[in-house]
Protein backbone atom coordinates (compact mmCIF):
# COMPACT_ATOMS: atom_id res chain seq x y z
CA UNK A 1 0.00 0.00 0.00
CA UNK A 2 1.21 3.81 -0.83
CA UNK A 3 1.71 6.24 2.15
CA UNK A 4 -1.36 7.16 3.76
CA UNK A 5 -2.62 10.44 3.48
CA UNK A 6 -4.00 11.97 7.26
CA UNK A 7 -6.84 13.88 6.45
CA UNK A 8 -8.72 14.33 9.68
CA UNK A 9 -7.48 16.68 11.62
CA UNK A 10 -10.74 17.42 12.84
CA UNK A 11 -10.55 13.84 15.17
CA UNK A 12 -7.13 14.80 16.40
CA UNK A 13 -3.51 16.24 14.77
CA UNK A 14 -0.28 14.80 14.53
CA UNK A 15 1.79 15.90 17.95
CA UNK A 16 4.34 18.73 16.38
CA UNK A 17 7.98 17.35 16.73
CA UNK A 18 8.76 20.93 18.55
CA UNK A 19 6.33 19.87 21.38
CA UNK A 20 7.35 16.48 21.44
CA UNK A 21 11.02 18.08 22.27
CA UNK A 22 9.84 20.65 25.24
CA UNK A 23 7.99 17.36 26.92
CA UNK A 24 11.04 15.02 26.49
CA UNK A 25 13.08 16.51 29.45
CA UNK A 26 9.68 15.64 31.48
CA UNK A 27 9.94 12.47 30.57
CA UNK A 28 13.80 11.70 31.55
CA UNK A 29 15.64 14.06 33.78
CA UNK A 30 12.82 16.69 35.03
CA UNK A 31 11.13 13.70 36.60
CA UNK A 32 9.60 15.86 39.77
CA UNK A 33 5.94 15.98 40.86
CA UNK A 34 4.76 19.55 41.14
CA UNK A 35 3.50 19.05 44.75
CA UNK A 36 6.81 18.13 46.01
CA UNK A 37 7.34 21.56 47.98
CA UNK A 38 10.74 19.90 49.91
CA UNK A 39 13.34 19.33 46.60
CA UNK A 40 14.51 20.58 43.34
CA UNK A 41 12.61 17.86 41.50
CA UNK A 42 9.55 19.24 43.19
CA UNK A 43 10.06 23.26 42.78
CA UNK A 44 11.41 22.50 38.84
CA UNK A 45 7.70 20.39 38.23
CA UNK A 46 5.68 23.33 39.72
CA UNK A 47 7.90 25.92 37.92
CA UNK A 48 7.27 24.04 34.72
CA UNK A 49 3.36 23.77 35.32
CA UNK A 50 2.74 27.05 36.43
CA UNK A 51 5.47 28.78 33.44
CA UNK A 52 2.76 26.51 31.28
CA UNK A 53 -0.28 27.84 32.95
CA UNK A 54 0.95 31.50 32.43
CA UNK A 55 1.69 30.77 28.33
CA UNK A 56 -1.77 29.72 27.72
CA UNK A 57 -3.41 32.38 29.56
CA UNK A 58 -1.44 34.94 27.72
CA UNK A 59 -2.55 33.51 24.49
CA UNK A 60 -6.06 33.31 25.70
CA UNK A 61 -6.11 36.67 27.15
CA UNK A 62 -7.38 35.74 30.54
CA UNK A 63 -6.18 35.37 34.01
CA UNK A 64 -3.91 32.28 34.94
CA UNK A 65 -5.96 31.63 38.18
CA UNK A 66 -8.54 30.70 36.02
CA UNK A 67 -7.15 28.03 34.08
CA UNK A 68 -7.49 24.37 35.56
CA UNK A 69 -5.57 21.37 33.62
CA UNK A 70 -7.64 18.49 32.90
CA UNK A 71 -7.59 15.72 30.85
CA UNK A 72 -8.76 17.12 28.05
CA UNK A 73 -12.69 18.50 26.49
CA UNK A 74 -14.83 15.65 27.79
CA UNK A 75 -13.88 16.16 31.20
CA UNK A 76 -13.52 19.61 31.27
CA UNK A 77 -17.51 20.01 29.82
CA UNK A 78 -18.44 17.13 32.45
CA UNK A 79 -16.47 18.70 35.59
CA UNK A 80 -18.39 22.35 34.35
CA UNK A 81 -22.23 21.24 33.76
CA UNK A 82 -22.76 19.17 36.28
CA UNK A 83 -20.74 21.64 38.40
CA UNK A 84 -22.62 24.78 37.51
CA UNK A 85 -25.96 22.61 37.69
CA UNK A 86 -25.10 21.01 41.36
CA UNK A 87 -24.51 24.78 42.13
CA UNK A 88 -27.52 26.41 40.52
CA UNK A 89 -30.38 23.88 41.91
CA UNK A 90 -29.01 25.21 45.48
CA UNK A 91 -30.52 28.56 44.20
CA UNK A 92 -33.75 27.14 42.86
CA UNK A 93 -32.67 27.32 39.37
CA UNK A 94 -32.82 23.67 36.94
CA UNK A 95 -32.95 25.53 33.42
CA UNK A 96 -30.16 24.87 31.18
CA UNK A 97 -30.30 25.68 27.38
CA UNK A 98 -28.06 24.40 24.55
CA UNK A 99 -28.34 23.55 20.96
CA UNK A 100 -28.89 20.37 18.81
CA UNK A 101 -25.84 20.67 16.85
CA UNK A 102 -23.49 20.45 19.72
CA UNK A 103 -20.57 17.36 20.96
CA UNK A 104 -22.16 14.46 22.52
CA UNK A 105 -19.65 15.47 25.01
CA UNK A 106 -21.74 18.13 25.68
CA UNK A 107 -24.90 16.39 24.54
CA UNK A 108 -24.61 13.07 26.88
CA UNK A 109 -23.84 15.07 29.84
CA UNK A 110 -27.22 16.93 29.94
CA UNK A 111 -29.24 14.20 29.28
CA UNK A 112 -27.33 12.86 32.57
CA UNK A 113 -28.33 15.88 34.06
CA UNK A 114 -32.09 15.69 32.53
CA UNK A 115 -32.11 12.46 34.40
CA UNK A 116 -31.29 14.16 37.50
CA UNK A 117 -33.97 16.62 36.84
CA UNK A 118 -33.28 19.28 35.24
CA UNK A 119 -34.95 20.89 32.84
CA UNK A 120 -32.64 20.57 29.61
CA UNK A 121 -33.44 23.08 26.39
CA UNK A 122 -32.10 22.15 22.98
CA UNK A 123 -32.46 25.08 20.13
CA UNK A 124 -32.47 24.36 16.60
CA UNK A 125 -29.84 25.74 14.75
CA UNK A 126 -29.73 27.18 11.28
CA UNK A 127 -29.14 25.52 7.95
CA UNK A 128 -25.45 26.22 8.70
CA UNK A 129 -25.40 24.82 11.89
CA UNK A 130 -25.20 28.47 13.59
CA UNK A 131 -27.70 29.34 17.12
CA UNK A 132 -29.53 32.59 15.82
CA UNK A 133 -28.80 34.77 18.88
CA UNK A 134 -32.17 35.93 19.03
CA UNK A 135 -33.63 31.98 19.26
CA UNK A 136 -31.54 31.90 22.61
CA UNK A 137 -33.37 35.55 23.94
CA UNK A 138 -37.18 33.93 23.41
CA UNK A 139 -35.53 30.42 25.22
CA UNK A 140 -33.96 32.15 28.30
CA UNK A 141 -36.03 31.93 31.87
CA UNK A 142 -35.89 33.04 34.70
CA UNK A 143 -34.74 29.88 36.13
CA UNK A 144 -31.88 29.49 33.42
CA UNK A 145 -28.82 28.55 35.49
CA UNK A 146 -26.75 27.85 32.25
CA UNK A 147 -26.47 27.93 28.43
CA UNK A 148 -23.58 25.85 26.65
CA UNK A 149 -22.68 26.68 22.87
CA UNK A 150 -20.21 24.99 20.56
CA UNK A 151 -17.96 27.73 19.48
CA UNK A 152 -16.39 25.55 16.01
CA UNK A 153 -18.23 22.82 15.15
CA UNK A 154 -16.58 19.14 15.48
CA UNK A 155 -18.24 17.70 12.34
CA UNK A 156 -19.25 20.85 9.57
CA UNK A 157 -16.53 23.62 11.14
CA UNK A 158 -19.14 26.84 11.44
CA UNK A 159 -18.70 29.12 14.12
CA UNK A 160 -20.77 30.42 16.27
CA UNK A 161 -21.47 34.10 16.80
CA UNK A 162 -20.03 33.52 20.34
CA UNK A 163 -18.88 36.79 21.35
CA UNK A 164 -23.00 37.82 20.67
CA UNK A 165 -24.39 35.31 22.69
CA UNK A 166 -21.82 36.50 25.51
CA UNK A 167 -23.43 39.22 25.73
CA UNK A 168 -26.71 37.87 25.51
CA UNK A 169 -25.73 35.70 28.75
CA UNK A 170 -23.88 38.61 30.43
CA UNK A 171 -26.19 40.91 30.44
CA UNK A 172 -28.80 38.42 31.72
CA UNK A 173 -27.05 37.25 34.46
CA UNK A 174 -26.61 33.67 33.07
CA UNK A 175 -23.62 31.49 33.44
CA UNK A 176 -22.27 31.07 29.62
CA UNK A 177 -20.26 27.41 28.92
CA UNK A 178 -18.66 27.31 25.31
CA UNK A 179 -16.93 23.87 23.95
CA UNK A 180 -13.92 25.38 22.20
CA UNK A 181 -12.26 22.39 21.58
CA UNK A 182 -12.39 23.11 18.00
CA UNK A 183 -11.53 26.50 17.81
CA UNK A 184 -8.43 26.95 20.37
CA UNK A 185 -5.29 27.27 18.06
CA UNK A 186 -7.25 27.39 14.87
CA UNK A 187 -9.01 30.93 15.56
CA UNK A 188 -8.46 34.14 17.11
CA UNK A 189 -9.83 33.79 20.88
CA UNK A 190 -9.94 36.97 23.58
CA UNK A 191 -11.43 35.88 26.68
CA UNK A 192 -11.11 39.85 27.84
CA UNK A 193 -13.03 40.66 25.01
CA UNK A 194 -15.63 37.86 24.65
CA UNK A 195 -17.05 37.38 28.39
CA UNK A 196 -17.05 33.57 28.58
CA UNK A 197 -17.80 31.97 32.31
CA UNK A 198 -16.37 28.63 31.75
CA UNK A 199 -14.57 27.24 28.09
CA UNK A 200 -12.85 23.77 27.90
CA UNK A 201 -10.34 22.37 24.60
CA UNK A 202 -8.13 19.48 23.94
CA UNK A 203 -4.25 19.78 23.20
CA UNK A 204 -4.48 17.10 20.92
CA UNK A 205 -6.39 19.54 18.09
CA UNK A 206 -3.57 21.97 18.06
CA UNK A 207 -0.73 19.12 17.69
CA UNK A 208 -0.39 18.67 21.34
CA UNK A 209 -0.40 15.59 23.31
CA UNK A 210 -3.42 13.54 23.83
CA UNK A 211 -4.96 13.34 26.97
CA UNK A 212 -4.20 16.65 28.25
CA UNK A 213 -6.78 19.90 28.34
CA UNK A 214 -8.14 22.97 30.03
CA UNK A 215 -10.91 24.04 31.87
CA UNK A 216 -11.16 27.77 31.59
CA UNK A 217 -13.72 29.37 34.63
CA UNK A 218 -14.75 32.43 35.73
CA UNK A 219 -17.35 31.55 38.11
CA UNK A 220 -17.24 29.13 41.05
CA UNK A 221 -17.92 25.31 40.35
CA UNK A 222 -18.17 22.49 42.21
CA UNK A 223 -15.64 19.86 41.95
CA UNK A 224 -16.44 15.80 40.59
CA UNK A 225 -13.71 14.65 42.46
CA UNK A 226 -11.89 15.30 46.10
CA UNK A 227 -9.16 14.23 46.97
CA UNK A 228 -5.55 15.76 46.86
CA UNK A 229 -6.04 19.22 46.15
CA UNK A 230 -4.54 20.15 43.24
CA UNK A 231 -5.85 22.63 40.64
CA UNK A 232 -7.64 24.39 43.29
CA UNK A 233 -9.25 21.54 44.22
CA UNK A 234 -11.49 21.34 41.20
CA UNK A 235 -9.22 18.67 39.25
CA UNK A 236 -7.30 16.56 42.07
CA UNK A 237 -4.60 14.27 41.15
CA UNK A 238 -0.77 14.38 40.57
CA UNK A 239 -0.64 16.58 37.37
CA UNK A 240 0.84 16.00 33.76
CA UNK A 241 4.03 17.33 33.84
CA UNK A 242 5.10 16.34 30.70
CA UNK A 243 1.25 17.26 28.81
CA UNK A 244 1.12 20.30 30.27
CA UNK A 245 4.43 21.42 29.12
CA UNK A 246 3.75 20.31 25.86
CA UNK A 247 -0.16 21.85 25.56
CA UNK A 248 1.33 25.18 26.14
CA UNK A 249 3.97 24.66 23.75
CA UNK A 250 1.69 23.41 21.03
CA UNK A 251 -0.87 26.30 21.69
CA UNK A 252 2.46 28.58 21.33
CA UNK A 253 3.34 27.56 18.03
CA UNK A 254 -0.45 27.72 16.94
CA UNK A 255 -1.35 31.16 17.59
CA UNK A 256 2.07 32.52 16.32
CA UNK A 257 1.27 30.88 12.98
CA UNK A 258 -2.29 31.07 13.18
CA UNK A 259 -2.43 34.03 10.54
CA UNK A 260 -0.06 32.10 7.84
CA UNK A 261 -1.15 28.62 8.44
CA UNK A 262 -4.85 30.26 8.33
CA UNK A 263 -4.38 31.62 4.81
CA UNK A 264 -2.71 28.55 4.17
CA UNK A 265 -5.55 26.04 4.92
CA UNK A 266 -8.12 28.04 3.09
CA UNK A 267 -6.39 27.32 -0.32
CA UNK A 268 -5.64 23.69 0.40
CA UNK A 269 -9.81 23.50 1.27
CA UNK A 270 -10.85 25.95 -1.30
CA UNK A 271 -8.53 24.00 -4.24
CA UNK A 272 -9.85 20.61 -2.67
CA UNK A 273 -13.78 21.76 -3.10
CA UNK A 274 -13.41 23.21 -6.24
CA UNK A 275 -11.64 20.53 -7.86
CA UNK A 276 -14.03 17.84 -6.37
CA UNK A 277 -17.16 20.27 -8.27
CA UNK A 278 -16.18 18.32 -11.84
CA UNK A 279 -18.16 15.36 -10.13
CA UNK A 280 -21.56 17.27 -10.36
CA UNK A 281 -23.68 16.18 -7.48
CA UNK A 282 -21.75 17.34 -4.50
CA UNK A 283 -22.46 19.70 -1.33
CA UNK A 284 -20.71 21.60 1.29
CA UNK A 285 -22.06 21.26 4.19
CA UNK A 286 -21.51 23.79 6.81
CA UNK A 287 -21.09 27.70 6.44
CA UNK A 288 -19.46 28.52 2.96
CA UNK A 289 -17.63 31.09 4.60
CA UNK A 290 -17.67 31.50 8.73
CA UNK A 291 -15.89 27.72 9.00
CA UNK A 292 -12.67 26.94 10.44
CA UNK A 293 -9.65 26.05 8.49
CA UNK A 294 -9.25 23.28 7.15
CA UNK A 295 -13.14 21.85 7.69
CA UNK A 296 -14.67 20.70 4.48
CA UNK A 297 -18.01 18.27 5.02
CA UNK A 298 -19.26 17.28 1.77
CA UNK A 299 -21.97 15.20 0.25
CA UNK A 300 -22.30 13.48 -2.70
CA UNK A 301 -25.25 12.44 -4.50
CA UNK A 302 -25.47 8.76 -5.40
CA UNK A 303 -22.79 7.46 -2.95
CA UNK A 304 -22.60 6.13 0.10
CA UNK A 305 -19.92 7.61 2.43
CA UNK A 306 -19.14 3.79 4.15
CA UNK A 307 -18.33 2.61 0.80
CA UNK A 308 -16.40 5.57 0.00
CA UNK A 309 -13.94 5.90 2.61
CA UNK A 310 -13.72 1.79 2.34
CA UNK A 311 -12.68 1.81 -1.17
CA UNK A 312 -9.58 4.64 -0.37
CA UNK A 313 -8.00 2.78 2.24
CA UNK A 314 -4.69 5.42 1.37
CA UNK A 315 -6.61 8.15 2.41
CA UNK A 316 -7.51 8.65 6.44
CA UNK A 317 -10.93 10.79 6.47
CA UNK A 318 -14.17 9.95 8.58
CA UNK A 319 -17.96 10.37 7.66
CA UNK A 320 -18.26 12.64 11.16
CA UNK A 321 -17.45 12.36 14.74
CA UNK A 322 -14.69 10.17 15.86
CA UNK A 323 -16.00 10.32 19.11
CA UNK A 324 -19.36 8.97 17.75
CA UNK A 325 -18.36 6.47 15.51
CA UNK A 326 -18.91 3.43 17.39
CA UNK A 327 -22.18 4.68 17.86
CA UNK A 328 -23.47 3.48 14.02
CA UNK A 329 -25.74 6.17 14.17
CA UNK A 330 -26.30 8.91 11.38
CA UNK A 331 -25.04 12.32 12.22
CA UNK A 332 -27.18 14.14 14.23
CA UNK A 333 -25.36 17.22 13.23
CA UNK A 334 -26.30 16.96 9.64
CA UNK A 335 -30.27 16.04 10.89
CA UNK A 336 -30.08 19.27 12.76
CA UNK A 337 -29.16 21.86 9.87
CA UNK A 338 -31.98 19.75 8.10
CA UNK A 339 -30.15 16.97 5.44
CA UNK A 340 -32.81 13.71 4.75
CA UNK A 341 -31.09 10.13 5.46
CA UNK A 342 -29.61 10.16 2.01
CA UNK A 343 -27.51 13.54 2.09
CA UNK A 344 -26.51 12.04 5.65
CA UNK A 345 -25.37 8.86 4.85
CA UNK A 346 -23.19 10.42 1.85
CA UNK A 347 -21.39 12.68 3.72
CA UNK A 348 -17.37 12.41 4.56
CA UNK A 349 -15.50 14.94 6.79
CA UNK A 350 -12.51 16.38 5.44
CA UNK A 351 -9.82 17.71 7.74
CA UNK A 352 -6.73 19.65 6.46
CA UNK A 353 -4.03 20.38 8.87
CA UNK A 354 -0.14 21.48 9.42
CA UNK A 355 1.53 18.17 7.75
CA UNK A 356 -0.29 17.95 5.01
CA UNK A 357 1.07 19.79 1.20
CA UNK A 358 -0.78 21.17 -1.84
CA UNK A 359 0.66 18.06 -3.37
CA UNK A 360 -1.48 15.63 -0.77
CA UNK A 361 -4.40 17.68 -1.93
CA UNK A 362 -3.93 16.63 -5.19
CA UNK A 363 -3.47 12.84 -5.15
CA UNK A 364 -6.66 13.02 -2.57
CA UNK A 365 -8.46 14.84 -5.07
CA UNK A 366 -7.65 12.78 -7.88
CA UNK A 367 -8.41 9.75 -5.85
CA UNK A 368 -11.75 10.63 -4.26
CA UNK A 369 -12.77 11.72 -8.30
CA UNK A 370 -11.68 8.19 -9.10
CA UNK A 371 -13.61 6.51 -6.76
CA UNK A 372 -16.82 8.35 -6.85
CA UNK A 373 -16.76 7.68 -10.58
CA UNK A 374 -16.27 3.93 -10.34
CA UNK A 375 -19.21 3.62 -6.99
CA UNK A 376 -21.49 6.09 -9.03
CA UNK A 377 -21.76 3.28 -11.97
CA UNK A 378 -22.52 0.72 -9.70
CA UNK A 379 -25.80 2.06 -7.96
CA UNK A 380 -28.98 1.81 -10.16
CA UNK A 381 -30.18 5.59 -9.37
CA UNK A 382 -27.50 7.24 -11.07
CA UNK A 383 -27.32 8.53 -14.19
CA UNK A 384 -24.71 9.77 -16.39
CA UNK A 385 -24.69 13.03 -18.04
CA UNK A 386 -24.61 13.16 -21.14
Amino acid sequence: MSKIIYLDNNATTPLDSRVFEAMKPYFFDKIGNPSSAHHRYGWEAKEAVETARKTCADLLNCNADNLIFTSGSTESINTILIGVARTAIKKGKKHIVSTTAEHSAVLDTLKFLQSEGFDIELLEVDQFGRLDPERLIKALRQDTALVSVIWANNEIGSINPIHEISEICRERKILFHTDAAQAVGKISIDLEKTHVDFLSASAHKFYGPKGIGILYKKDSICPLMHGGGQEKGIRPGTLNVPSIVGMSTALKISVEEMPAETTRLKKLSKHLFESLKSLGGIHLNGHPELRIPGNLNISFDFIEAEALLISMPDLAMSTGAACASSKKSNSHVLKAIGLDSGRIKSSIRIGIGRTNTKAEIEDAVKRIIEEVRRLRKLSPDYSAPC
